[in-house]
């Protein structure tokens, strides 16, 4: 039976060096809406990262060749894991390896050995949590690139503004050689630019 509560598709990935717990997992946490994929150790699970992406890891720290920390290292510096939520297993006393697992990046904890089905309640909820702080993160970066757009729009707008008001400037120093539709265009251009500046700041 799986216990795995979700309501969106997810790309699990489980990295524990026992067998056992391995089909565990993909037996507890599997469902049709929840891919189940495990490694035997971090290099392992560092090899699959490079061929694809995870929604979430369930993570052990105490594996050969490569433990959790440095698996957890290694995901905070790249930007394609960067943000991809980490629950690591330990042992109920190991609180000092919680500790250093926080510190490497991990974003929630279970104890050992593992109840499947609090397990899956604390994967889902963890998972919600990261969707939702990726969803904020998209609208913040939404707003500052219309911040940057209404400001390079400003800085255009400003130096043509700056040319069209030179020229009014040099046609009222030499009016009798300036021709009317000369400077009703000039004129007509700095008022299209100081109404574009005002539509800009009003949508600011």
């Amino acid at each position: 039976m799986s216990y795995f509560v979700t309501f969106e598709a997810a790309r699990l990935l489980v990295v524990d060096d026992d067998p056992i717990l391995r089909e565990f997992a993909l037996t507890h946490l599997a469902t049709p809406e929840v891919s189940v994929e495990v490694a035997e150790d971090g290099a392992d699970a560092w090899t699959k990262m490079g061929r694809a992406t995870y929604d979430i890891v369930l993570l052990d720290l105490d594996m050969p060749r490569m433990d959790g920390f440095e698996l957890l290292s290694l995901m905070r510096a790249d930007p394609t894991h960067r943000h991809v939520p980490v629950v690591v297993a330990t042992g109920r006393e190991d609180m000092l390896a919680v500790d250093k697992a926080f510190a490497n990046g991990a974003t929630s904890f279970v104890i050992k050995p593992l109840n499947w089905r609090l397990v899956s309640h604390q994967l889902s909820y963890v998972l919600k949590n990261a969707r939702e702080e990726a969803a904020l993160r998209k609208t913040l970066r939404t707003l500052q690139d219309g911040n940057r757009l209404r400001t390079e729009t400003v800085r255009l707008a400003l130096l043509k503004l700056e040319e069209s008001a030179k020229d009014l400037v040099d046609m009222l120093a030499r009016p009798e050689a300036v021709e009317l539709e000369e400077a009703q265009a000039a004129t007509v251009r700095v008022a299209r630019l100081c109404e574009a500046l005002t539509q800009v700041a009003k949508a600011g």
